[in-house]
């Protein structure tokens, strides 16, 4: 547990670094002029089709003639365009966590390896290829939850455990490799993952948990649907920066545990290399005989 809390607060730190806060502008570029393009492209046409299955419910109708009845009026304007913004939004966010993974991600483990790390042997158990796909395979059935999940959020408990439970899965299962592939051989990945599921799991977890953020930004309902070219990019910017941490998170704990592991295996090993880092410079060097020089010469 202290090992969870120290990486925590480590992770925390780093995020105010501007390197981190450099590169976490790097996918609000790409996903925001994406997003853009495609809302401008494509929006009303897309309005026009959900605003027809829509009006093809009767019971949806019914309701939104009972909520206008005592006061909710405008909720059939404002109805269309806040569901594209939910089945949007995950889309959003799924390729916001690709992005991160793919270009952010290594640069974060680097950048906890160099500074906490530096005598911690590289192994490459692991590969960009490898994770590259291991990514998408969990996008993709991460994505596929959430949509045969989507009615059970209008139960009010499973909305605030049912996606951040996805999101942490995701997370774990992306973030985790992806800390862990430069240093450690598949053998300790497998073993560290094994060992540590829980723990890692939980930071997915809470990292979904803080994804949840953005939220705030479009509950407002009309004044999100207003101010969604500025909303969105803010929107996403948060997420790669929660995901920036994640990975920071991610990268403090899986590395720790590496190093922990190594001592574990091999102390004698571990021991001599604490000697070598850790004893005084003057230590170092050659002593002196009695009755000699330093270039062992007799003294005269």
């Amino acid at each position: 547990m202290s090992q969870l809390f120290d990486s925590f607060w480590r992770a925390v730190m780093y995020c105010l670094r501007p390197r981190v806060m450099l590169l976490s502008v790097l996918p609000v570029i790409l996903m925001g002029a994406l997003s853009l393009g495609l809302g401008y492209f494509y929006w009303e046409s897309a309005l026009l089709v959900v605003r027809s299955h829509l009006d093809s419910y009767a019971l949806i109708n019914a309701m939104v003639r009972w909520l206008e009845g005592v006061g909710l009026s405008g909720l059939n304007a404002v109805l269309a365009p806040v569901l594209m913004l939910f089945l949007t939004i995950p889309v959003i966010v799924i390729s916001t966590l690709l992005l991160v993974a793919i270009f952010m991600t290594p640069s974060m483990v680097t950048l906890v390896a160099n500074r906490r790390f530096p005598l911690l042997q590289r192994k490459k158990g692991g590969s960009f290829l490898a994770g590259v796909f291991r990514s998408l395979a969990a996008t993709l059935l991460a994505a596929f939850l959430l949509l045969i999940t989507i009615p059970l959020w209008l139960v009010p408990p499973l909305i605030l455990i049912l996606p951040p439970l996805i999101w942490g899965w995701l997370t774990y299962r992306v973030m985790s490799y992806d800390a862990l592939a430069e240093h450690a051989s598949a053998d300790e990945r497998e073993q560290i993952l094994r060992e540590n599921r829980l723990p890692l799991l939980g930071i997915g977890v809470l990292s979904g948990y803080l994804g949840a953020a953005p939220s705030l930004l479009w509950a407002s309902g009309a004044i999100f649907v207003a101010m969604a070219p500025v909303l969105v990019p803010l929107a996403i910017w948060i997420y790669t920066l929660v995901f920036a941490f994640s990975s920071l998170w991610f990268a403090h704990y899986c590395l720790s545990a590496l190093e922990q592991l190594r001592k574990t295996n091999n102390p004698l090993a571990q021991d001599a290399t604490d000697l070598i880092v850790n004893q005084p410079l003057t230590d170092a060097l050659p002593k002196p005989v009695p009755g000699y020089g330093a270039a062992g010469r007799p003294l005269d």
